[in-house]
């Protein structure tokens, strides 16, 4: 019996410059995965809720409400709190209790290999 095939993996991009999005989202394209997008804290929330991605890379720095914040209200909620989030920060977290809350944390500029391999460990591969 043949299976059919299943949708790629979808990656939420949390992330407020937009030059920094568009090549998440164009890196991440081009490695297989679907993509969606927000470019504030509050719109990540909402987009998390309505599409139910299989990971979400939270900038940190974000206007509206900031990615730490935003993160804790994703896994405060039982529809969110089980998908994986990386954080994406130029400087290290030093809050114990927000660091426990990432799946890991990437710090920017990160390269995209390094960026790909994160979001592999969290999803697995891509087969087309």
């Amino acid at each position: 019996m043949h299976e059919a095939p299943t949708a790629s993996p979808l990656v939420l991009v949390v992330e407020d410059d937009a030059d920094a999005r568009e090549m998440y989202e164009i890196l991440l394209d081009g490695s297989g995965f679907r993509v969606a997008s927000a470019n504030n804290g509050l719109d990540g929330i909402d987009r998390a809720r309505a599409l139910q991605p299989q990971l979400i890379l939270m900038d940190l720095s974000l206007p509206s409400v900031d990615g730490l914040e935003a993160t804790r209200r994703l896994k405060s909620e039982a529809t969110t709190r089980d998908i994986p989030i990386v954080a994406l920060s130029g400087k290290p977290i030093d809050d114990p209790g927000g660091k426990r809350l990432f799946a890991a944390t990437l710090l920017k500029p990160c390269l995209p290999d390094d960026l790909v391999a994160e979001v592999r460990r969290h999803v697995g591969e891509v087969h087309r």
